[in-house]
């Protein structure tokens, strides 16, 4: 601070500014504080999802279809799970015809700027997992598809919050 600000201080004017912010202490003791509003709670069980079409889903189904796939089922995952909004099951009549379907999946989400998919089972090719993100992509020799049932795992509806606790 310049010097001639503190001196133009005087102890009379330090007194009225101390009455007057006393007076303010005063008076916001005995008024109430202002009420806020309360905060929205989330609510116990998910409101039901809405289904998302998944920009991949089409292409996936395309080249399935292409690629002579069998029994193709697509399941919306919206509300289920946060894995991927669909998965996709389809099946292909041997090892080798697995292993086919699954390098054109994979080749098409690349060509079309999905980026590299994961891919898992490729070496036996009696089931190959491909998760292109959004999408989970099955593809199972028949025998192996009704073994494991996905499609009743999956499909099912979320069960309600009370029901499972």
């Amino acid at each position: 601070m310049p010097l001639s600000t503190i001196s133009s201080v005087t102890p009379a004017k330090i007194k009225k500014t101390a009455k007057v912010d006393a007076s303010k202490v005063e008076a916001s003791k005995t008024s109430k504080p202002p009420v806020k509003p309360a905060k929205a709670r989330r609510p116990v069980s998910a409101p039901p999802a809405m289904p998302v079409e998944s920009a991949a889903l089409p292409i996936v189904l395309s080249v399935l279809d292409d690629a002579k796939a069998e029994n193709i089922t697509a399941i919306d995952l919206a509300g289920k799970t946060s894995l991927a909004d669909h998965m996709v099951v389809a099946s292909g009549r041997s090892e080798r015809h697995v292993g086919a379907i699954a390098e054109q999946v994979v080749s098409r989400l690349r060509d079309e700027g999905f980026g590299n998919s994961k891919v898992e089972g490729t070496p036996l090719c009696e089931w190959v997992l491909i998760d292109a993100g959004d999408i989970i992509v099955h593809v199972f020799k028949p025998e192996i598809r009704n073994f494991y049932n996905l499609e009743k795992m999956w499909s099912g509806d979320r069960p309600d919050e009370k029901e499972a606790r």
